[in-house]
Formats: structure tokens, sequence, C-alpha cells
């Protein structure tokens, strides 16, 4: 049994313990982007519409998004591998029964169950390998680690289409089974057991933050909500209006509860540490534009510029690359030279790529695009690897779970909200000149209705890119760290409190 606060001191333990991280990241991120290929064929054996469908993909991305905080803290209670290997356990059985399943509301809900999963391990991915690794080599190791993310992203949609054309829908949920089953054994094996600080189960019962749980959870799922379909119903809508309040309400109630806790699932205190509290920010407005851009550009270059969705694989793929990229480079840099410089140049290549994509047109040539979605790419991945590396390095170790679930889910709650903005300003865009606001009528065709969703785009894209100058303004505020700093020694903004808090029943 390891203690969270101490890296692993053999050079070969710790690479096994990256390989076997870096795969299982790797196949929780397939499923989740390949998943989406699965959708139309899913439509047609259940008799299903498309936005009914799409809840496969919706409950997933809720069920994740919602329960990385609880997941973060959990882990920092018990201990960092229980909780990724039992959230392995819980995405295989969401997998094999969503595979099984001959309901499409069955189907959904077990897609809930399996997202239930990928929280535990996305959680946990991150910090066991901060925790693992030295910090002189924390922006190498996270930059490894979106590696993973990205090529998960790439190889997602290759593996399951063909997987889907072979053998059928059911087969993209059944192989989470097998590759689940590995990476449990892998993690098994390799993967060293930190020592928890609560143990048993009325001390955890006790311990661990319910009520903080509940309110961030439910506050987050109904914000993720209306931001998945307000663009459908309408923002004036009575639905759209009252979920935003109601979550408004909760996640306050949420921050009102965590102050006052004696045990709070999210201390606080790390905001006033101001690398933490500017750099977390900096990155939602940051990620706010990466997700929106490659979901709504397979719609302009299949619909607009009648391109093949073969050829638009192709066009997507590289900018998928640039991130996957981007991470062993910057990281090295950022351990050498301090995450600051390395994050100014990921934000210029965002906002340099969105303002080329505030210009398109419907003969915009397919080249440029191209280039400015590789650009959108390995912006994200310049910018997001130094970026958490300045944020961990004011947080002590035992802390790591809460501190790297928290930055998961500003990525995916920016992320979702990203696209939700943009498809309403394009739907909009497109009602304003008599069109049907629906996305639907961009496939459908017709006079005017191409060049009413790419005036759209242009205004939307824009917008992100003032969101990123936004990123930039918040990186200027935030204090130089250390590239080698560490949270044992560092000061957080000149101060950290080093004592180790005991949990009641834990080590201190």
């Amino acid at each position: 049994m390891n203690s969270r606060n101490t890296p692993v001191a053999d050079p070969r333990k710790r690479r096994l313990i990256l390989l076997t991280i870096a795969a299982g990241t790797f196949v929780s991120v397939l499923d989740q982007t390949g998943v989406t290929l699965a959708l139309p064929m899913m439509a047609s054996d259940f008799g299903a519409t498309i936005p009914y469908v799409q809840w496969v993909a919706f409950g997933y991305i809720l069920a994740t998004g919602s329960l990385l905080l609880p997941a973060g803290s959990l882990s920092d209670m018990i201990g960092r591998k229980v909780v990724y290997i039992s959230g392995y356990l819980v995405f295989i059985v969401g997998a094999a029964l969503a595979g099984m399943s001959s309901e499409l509301m069955a189907v959904i809900a077990f897609r809930f169950v399996q997202g239930t999963g990928a929280a535990m391990i996305q959680a946990n991915g991150m910090a066991i390998l901060t925790t693992t690794f030295p910090a002189r080599e924390r922006g190498k190791v996270i930059g490894l680690f979106m590696t993973m993310v990205g090529m998960g992203a790439i190889m997602g949609p290759i593996v399951s289409g063909f997987v889907v054309d072979t053998f059928g829908w059911r087969a993209v949920f059944l192989l989470g089974v097998p590759l689940g089953l590995i990476s449990i054994s892998t993690a098994s094996i390799v993967l060293v057991r930190d020592a928890p600080r609560v143990t048993g189960l009325r001390r955890l019962s006790s311990g661990f933050d319910w009520i903080g749980a509940f309110l961030s959870a439910s506050g987050l799922v109904v914000f993720l909500l209306v931001m998945t379909t307000a663009y459908r119903i309408g923002w004036a809508s009575p639905a759209a209006i009252g979920g935003l309040a109601l979550s408004i309400s909760l996640l306050a109630g949420f921050v009102y509860w965590e102050r006052n806790a004696s045990m709070p699932m999210l201390d606080l205190e790390l905001f006033k540490r101001k690398i933490f509290a500017l750099g977390a920010s900096a990155s939602f407005f940051g990620f706010l534009a990466g997700n929106a851009v490659f979901s709504m550009m397979p719609f302009y270059l299949q619909d607009v510029l009648d391109l093949s969705p073969r050829v638009v694989g192709l066009f997507i793929t590289p900018a998928a690359i640039g991130f996957a990229l981007a991470g062993p480079l910057s990281g090295p840099l950022s351990d050498r030279f301090g995450p600051r410089r390395i994050e100014f140049i990921g934000l210029a290549m965002l906002i340099a790529s969105l303002l080329f994509l505030g210009r398109l047109t419907t003969d915009t040539a397919p080249w440029n695009v191209a280039v400015a979605m590789s650009m959108q790419g390995l912006g994200m991945g310049i910018f997001y690897t130094p970026n958490t590396a300045s944020v961990l390095s004011v947080v002590e170790r035992e802390r790591y779970g809460v501190a790297t679930a928290f930055l998961n889910m500003t990525r995916n709650t920016a992320s979702v909200a990203g696209v939700g903005m943009v498809t309403s300003i394009v739907t909009f865009a497109m009602a304003s000149r008599g069109f049907e606001p629906s996305l639907d009528a961009v496939k459908a065709g017709g006079a005017g209705v191409e060049d009413a969703f790419t005036s759209g785009l242009r205004i939307a894209f824009l917008l992100l890119g003032s969101f990123n100058l936004v990123s930039v303004v918040l990186t200027l505020l935030k204090p130089s760290a250390s590239p080698e700093s560490d949270n044992e020694s560092s000061t957080a903004d000149g101060r950290l409190d080093m004592e180790v808090k005991t949990q009641p029943g834990g080590d201190s």
C-alpha cells in the first residue's frame, strides 16, 4: 500500500502505470466518441426519431459530467485504485446490458449506468498519474494522458464505423466488455493501492458529503439538460427558463453547503488560490469553443460544401491528430519553461482559428477549413496541458482526485454549453430568415438555407473567439507557476496550508 503523497520511486513501475492508465483512458474515450455512429441504425431498428435516439449519447454525457466531482471526492477518501477498477466494473455492466436490451428506453437507462462508470474512471486516471510521477514531470505526464484522449477520439469513429457496418449497432456496446476486462486485469496488477483516508462503511457513510454530491450532480444534470434541449424548445420557453433557474438554485445551494459543511466534498478554499481559480476559469472559457467547432463543422462540410461523409472524416481527423500530438510537445515545454508561456501559444492558435472560421462563406475552399480546424485541435492540446499542470501545482496530492475531477467536469460542462450555444445561434439565424430553426433543415437543403446556416456559424465562431480572449486575460492575471513546483513545497499564490487534515478514522 502506498501513501498518496509519495511519487513511485521505480521509473519502470511508473512507465507501467502510465501505459495502464493510457490504455484505460483510450477505451473509455473510444466508446464515448464511437457510439454516435450507431445512432442512425438504432433509430431504424427501434422505429424511433433521431432526437429520441440521441438520448443514448446524452444519457452517457449527463451521467459522466454530473458524477465526476463525487467520484473524485470518493477516490480521495477510499483510494483511487479501488474507485478506478470499480468504475470499470460498472462500465462493463452498463455496456453489456445496453448491448442486449430489446427496448430503446432500456438502452438509454443502461447508458446512464455506463456513464456512471466512466465518471469513476475519468475522475481518477489523471489523478493516479500525477500522483505517481514527480512534480518536475507533471506537464509531460498530463500531455501523454491527453494524447490518449485524442487517440481515442480519432479511433472511436473509425473502429465503431467498421463494427456497426460488420456486426450491427449492438456490437458497439458489447465491444466495451472485453476491452473493459483487459483494463481491469492490467489495473489490478500494475496500479499501486494508495492508503485510504477513511475505512469502514460507517465511517465512509458519515464522512462522505452526500448532500454536496446530490446538489452538485442534480444542478449539473439540469444545466446540461437545458443546454442540450433549449435550442429545440426555445430559450424563452417556461421549461428552459425554469430549468436554468433550478440549476442556478441547486448550484448556489451547493456552494452554500460546501462553505458551511464540516467535511465538504469540494473545499472552496482552493478557489482562494489564484492559480487554481483563474486557471480553472480560463479552461472553461477556452473549451467553450473546441467541441462546438467539431460538432458543427460536419454539417457545414457535408451540407454546405457538399463533401461526402468519407471526405468529411478526412478533414476532421487532422484536427484530432493535432490535439493528440500537442500534449507530448507542450507538456515537456511546460515543465521546462513554465506553463503560462505555452498556454498563450495555444490560446493564440485557438483565436486565429476562430477568426478564420468567422469568415466562412458558402464557397470557402475546403483546404482552408482543414487548416483552421487543425489549428483548433493543436491549440486546444497546447493550451490544456500546461493549464492543467499549473492548476495542479497548487493542490495537495491528497486532493488530486477531486481537483482533477473538477477540471474534467469544467471541460465537459464547457463543451456541452458551447455546443448548445452555437446550435442556438445557428438555428436562430435560420429562423430570422424564415427557415425552420433546425439542423435537419440544413440537410434538406433549399434556396437560401445554406447561406442562413453559414451566417449563423460566422456569428457563433466570432463569439467563441471572444470567449478565448477572456481566457487570455485570465491567464495573464494568473500568477506564474514554477515549472517544477510541487504542492508539498510550493505556495498557492504565496501560501498553502501544509496541514493534512485528518478525516474521522483516517490517516493524518
